[in-house]
């Protein structure tokens, strides 16, 4: 199934890149979510739209989760669950970037088993199913051998520099930072970045896809607590998130207030 659910997925994937890229992103009609939930786009929902045809026709037994959807509960009595998001990284594509992605999840009993994050504007297609290892463009990707932290490049936002999180003082990785948490997770997995961490509750749509692309890379992705991820939740966020391979994520987690 999982190749099967991975051959759908990726078909769709390159038809968002496509609905997606027929936007301007500095001209594409946009508007601002309530309670300062960031800016969502035509571009967002218009693939969202596609993307909801697709899948749901070809799958009409999977649940239903999209940052572009109004939730349901109904959701949480399928075994099997889509976990989208349209347009990860809004602010990039509206300022003209090229680091926004797409991302598309299938979590089954809360474990993703197939994953897709393209960037169109990269023609950077990073896809995994469950057990069949993970790729880029159809290339077998490992995440990196870095072992320790200080000696790591790591994807982190400014805010995850504070002392307070850091006991043992703060770690003299090198600090970098991508808009969208799908593509830092692929750019792990793909071993151009050593580790990314997010302290943050994170939304499943942003982790989903990425998650497994990691771990089918050779690594390990947990919460910031060292938890499994687990996926299709009543309230879907997830406790933030810590990936990288192994050695250097037990590194991380022995670093931290956990």
């Amino acid at each position: 199934m999982q190749a099967h659910d991975l051959a759908l997925i990726t078909d769709a994937i390159r038809m968002a890149g496509r609905v997606a890229t027929s936007f301007v992103g500095k001209t594409a009609q946009r508007w601002d979510k309530p309670a300062g939930a960031g800016p969502v786009t035509e571009a967002d929902m218009a693939v969202n739209s596609l993307l909801e045809s697709v899948l749901r026709n070809a799958r009409p037994e999977y649940g239903w989760l999209s940052e572009e959807t109004e939730d349901s509960e109904a959701r949480l009595s399928n075994e099997t669950v889509f976990i989208i998001d349209p347009i990860d990284g809004t602010r990039s594509f509206v300022e003209g970037s090229r680091t926004w992605a797409h991302s598309i999840g299938i979590a089954h009993r809360g474990q993703i088993t197939a994953a897709a994050v393209y960037l169109p504007m990269r023609d950077r297609l990073y896809t995994a199913a469950q057990g069949r290892g993970a790729f880029l463009n159809g290339v077998p990707i490992t995440v990196s051998g870095v072992t320790a932290l200080d000696d790591a490049a790591v994807l982190a936002t400014k805010p995850n520099m504070d002392p307070k999180f850091w006991p043992r003082g703060v770690p003299g990785f090198d600090r970098a930072h991508r808009p969208s948490l799908a593509y830092r997770l692929a750019l792990v997995a793909e071993g151009r970045f050593d580790a990314m961490l997010t302290f943050r509750p994170s939304w499943e749509w942003d982790i989903a896809a990425g998650a497994l692309i990691v771990t089918e890379a050779g690594g390990t992705c947990t919460d910031k607590a060292g938890r499994p991820l687990m996926f299709n939740n009543p309230h879907p966020t997830l406790n933030g998130v810590i990936a990288g391979g192994a050695a250097l994520h037990g590194d991380v987690l022995g670093a931290l207030d956990a």
